[in-house]
């Protein structure tokens, strides 16, 4: 007998919002995964710490949010079709559920076919394969599972309580590795400012720089490069309000001194020395350890010429 059961708006709600949670939970697991495989397999010509820690809050965020309200939303489908099973035979259900596997097959197919391309091109290495191995899997288990939803009867069954805490504690094991990858809550925060003050020194550097190429000496102190025209400010440091340190160390040499929260040392991101986060386009060395460092510069006439030595005599 033919079901001529229509979808009310409240079932219209309920599986649109169901299924676009569903996936940004799949994308935002993805994501995060791709991310952990980036921190512990770095490629050393395209390496940046800050926007791996970016996309793990990103997609740590999206998960947080997005796959408690699948959860919700599964489960009040779930209570529906105990009160309707007729609702099972949905024409709006069938076609979510049909459009889910067509796009989790399609994924493991390009996923397999981009594989075997880089296996026969010799580019197969286990960060490439890592990060295929955690799509094929994931759309695996998308394609197993709505495969199962579609062709299941209306019998009871304990398997959707069982997969809801172990989706539980998957995502809650992922979102807590990622504290041991990239650092927790607080850590990243001290990282942020530290690279406001790497990034507060630099200006500072650079001004000091422009200070000798026109005085031909080098301020006495931070203060001396405040400009009323230009609007210049000197920075002082974000979190504890407290001016740089700058000290003379010799006619052409200065050193600029901060205390540091984290480390941006290589070595301790674990990434051996061969890898390197670049702070600033001129690829200069601002690695730092923990607590007060200083950077040294040295400036060379050559380089820097003096505004003086560039004024044309008549």
């Amino acid at each position: 007998m033919e079901n001529h059961l229509k979808s009310t708006p409240k079932d219209v709600f309920l599986h649109l919002f169901n299924i676009v949670t569903f996936y940004l939970s799949v994308i935002g697991f993805i994501t995060l995964y791709v991310q952990y495989i980036n921190a512990k397999f770095p490629d050393a010509l395209n390496y940046y710490f800050t926007s791996i820690a970016n996309g793990v809050r990103w997609s740590s965020s999206i998960l947080l949010v997005a796959v408690p309200a699948y959860l919700l939303t599964t489960w009040l489908l779930e209570k529906d079709l105990k009160i309707t099973p007729e609702k099972r035979d949905l024409k709006m259900r069938k076609w979510l559920t049909y459009f889910t596997l067509f796009i989790s097959a399609l994924t493991i197919i390009i996923d397999l076919m981009i594989f075997v391309y880089n296996f026969l091109n010799g580019e197969l290495t286990m960060r490439f394969f890592l990060k295929v191995l955690v799509v094929l899997l994931v759309a695996g288990a998308v394609f197993a599972y709505y495969l199962w939803d579609l062709r299941r009867s209306s019998q009871k069954t304990q398997l959707p309580l069982i997969l809801t805490i172990f989706i539980s504690v998957v995502v809650l094991a992922s979102i807590i590795i990622g504290f041991f990858i990239v650092g927790t809550p607080s850590a990243q925060r001290n990282r942020r400012f530290d690279e406001q003050r790497v990034s507060d020194l630099q200006i500072l550097q650079n001004q000091i720089v422009d200070y000798w190429t026109k005085k031909e000496k080098l301020p006495i102190k931070l203060v001396d490069l405040n400009d009323d025209i230009s609007g210049l400010i000197i920075p002082i440091d974000p979190n504890t309000k407290i001016d740089y340190e700058y000290n003379i160390t010799a006619t052409l040499s200065f050193e600029l001194c901060a205390n540091f929260a984290t480390s941006n040392e290589t070595e301790s991101l674990g990434l051996g020395k061969n890898y390197y986060e670049p702070f600033d386009s001129y690829q200069q060395n601002w690695h730092h350890p923990v607590g007060r460092f200083c950077f040294s510069r040295t400036i060379d006439p050559e380089l820097y010429k003096p505004a003086t030595n560039n004024v044309i005599t008549k």
